[in-house]
C-alpha cells in the first residue's frame, strides 16, 4: 500500500484542496485539507495572470507564498491522520497556473516544488504539464486518464465533466482510448461578474443567475467565439475568456439588467458543455459532474434540462466525492511518474505520443 498526497488549486483561486489516496489496484480517498485562499495572495495570483511590472520578481514571492501555505496544510493533514512525512511516498503538487499558451508552446505553473519538498520532508513531483506540451500537446486536461481510471467500470457510454474556473469533459467508452477537451468557461465569467456587480466571490448554489433571464442575443454573441467552434483537442484559460472580454461583447449591445448578464452566463457555461458533449459523443447515457459547479444546482439543473436522455448526477452518486476528484487526480499522477506510467492520452492533448509527466523532487 503506498500513500499519496494531492495538493490542487485551480483557476478559480478559492483555496488549495489537499487529498491523501492510498494506491494499489485502485485509488481510495483516505483524508482531505482545504485552505481557503488568502485575499492578498489570490489577488497577487490573479495579476501575473496578465503581463506588468516585475512580473518575475513577483512570481517568486508569491509561489513561495503557495508554497508554504501547501506545506502548513500538509502537516496539518498529517498530523490529524498520526501520519509521518516517511509514512507518505511522494506529493504530486499541480502548482498554479498563470499563463496557459499552448499555441505559442508554453503554460507555466508556479509552485516552487524543491521548496515544497524542502518544507514537507517529503518527495515531490511537479511540473505536470510541460513534457506533454513539450510533445506537441495542449498540457491540458490531464485528469481524463485519472477519470478512466476511476470510472472505467461503468461500463456506459459515459461523460465526466469538472466544472472549475473552466469546464473540461473526459469521454469514456468502452473498446476506446479515454478522449477529452476543455469546454470553455465554468465558474470563472460568474464569479468575475457577481464580484464586480455584488462584491461576492461566487454566485452560491447558482441562485443570482436562476433569479435573471437569459439574454438570447448576448448569449448568441458570446458562443460566436471561435473557441467554441472547434473540436477537441482544444484547452483554454483566462487569457482568452475574463471581464474585458465579457465587457467587449456587452459594449456592442443594448444594456442589459445585470442578472441577466449572470442568467446568461450560465447558460453559456451550460450550452458550451452541452454542445461540445453532443459533437464528440453520441447518445451519452450518464454525464457525473466534479468541481464546484457540481454544487451549483442551477447549473446541475440546467444541464438534465439539456441532455433529457442523459442521467446528469454528482460524481458523489458513484462514490467519489466531486470535491475531491483533481485533487486526488495529481496524486495519482505522482504515483504513474514515480512508476514510469505515461498519463498523458494523445486523444486528449494531440501530444505526439504517452509519455510520463512531472519532474521529481526528491525529499
Amino acid at each position: 500500500m503506498d500513500l499519496y498526497l494531492g495538493v490542487m488549486s485551480g483557476t478559480s483561486l478559492d483555496g488549495l484542496d489537499i487529498a491523501l489516496i492510498e494506491q494499489e489496484q485502485h485509488t481510495r480517498l483516505l483524508a482531505t485539507h482545504y485552505i481557503p485562499m488568502p485575499a492578498s495572495l489570490r489577488q497577487d495570483l490573479l495579476a501575473l495572470c496578465a503581463s506588468g511590472a516585475d512580473e518575475i520578481a513577483r512570481a517568486a514571492l508569491a509561489e513561495n507564498q503557495w508554497v508554504r501555505l501547501a506545506a502548513q496544510g500538509i502537516q496539518h493533514l498529517l498530523t490529524a491522520q498520526n501520519l509521518k512525512p516517511a509514512d507518505v511516498r511522494a506529493i504530486g503538487s499541480h502548482g498554479q497556473t498563470i499563463r496557459h499558451e499552448p499555441a505559442r508552446g508554453f503554460t507555466v505553473q508556479i509552485g516552487n516544488p524543491a521548496l515544497l519538498a524542502e518544507l514537507s520532508g517529503i518527495c515531490v513531483v511537479g511540473d505536470f504539464r510541460r513534457r506533454d506540451v513539450a510533445a506537441g500537446g495542449q498540457g491540458a486536461p490531464l485528469v481524463p486518464a485519472f477519470h478512466e481510471a476511476l470510472f472505467e467500470h461503468q461500463g456506459q457510454r459515459l461523460a465526466v465533466l469538472n466544472v472549475g474556473g473552466f469546464s473540461n469533459l473526459s469521454l469514456i467508452e468502452q473498446d476506446k482510448p479515454v478522449s477529452g477537451f476543455d469546454c470553455g468557461p465554468g465558474n470563472v465569467l460568474l464569479d468575475a461578474w457577481i464580484n464586480e456587480q455584488q462584491g461576492h466571490s461566487y454566485d452560491a448554489d447558482g441562485a443570482w443567475a436562476a433569479s435573471g433571464n437569459v439574454n438570447p442575443g448576448l448569449l448568441a454573441a458570446l458562443l460566436s467565439d471561435p473557441f467554441f467552434a472547434g473540436t477537441g483537442p482544444k484547452s483554454t484559460g483566462r487569457e482568452v475568456f475574463n471581464l474585458p472580454w465579457l465587457t467587449r461583447h456587452l459594449a456592442t449591445l443594448p444594456t442589459i439588467a445585470a442578472v441577466d448578464v449572470q442568467a446568461t452566463l450560465l447558460e453559456l457555461t451550460a450550452h458550451s458543455i452541452v454542445n461540445s458533449l453532443q459533437a464528440a459523443q453520441q447518445e451519452t447515457q450518464a454525464l457525473l459532474v466534479c468541481g464546484g459547479g457540481a454544487h451549483n444546482s442551477a447549473l446541475m439543473r440546467r444541464l438534465a434540462a439539456l441532455l433529457p436522455a442523459a442521467q446528469v448526477d454528482s460524481t458523489a452518486a458513484h462514490g467519489v466525492d466531486p470535491d475531491w476528484v483533481e485533487a486526488m487526480a495529481f496524486a495519482w499522477l505522482a504515483h504513474c511518474c514515480l512508476q514510469g506510467i505515461p498519463a498523458n492520452r494523445p486523444s486528449v492533448t494531440a501530444a505526439s505520443g504517452l509519455r510520463v509527466l512531472g519532474a521529481i523532487y526528491p525529499a
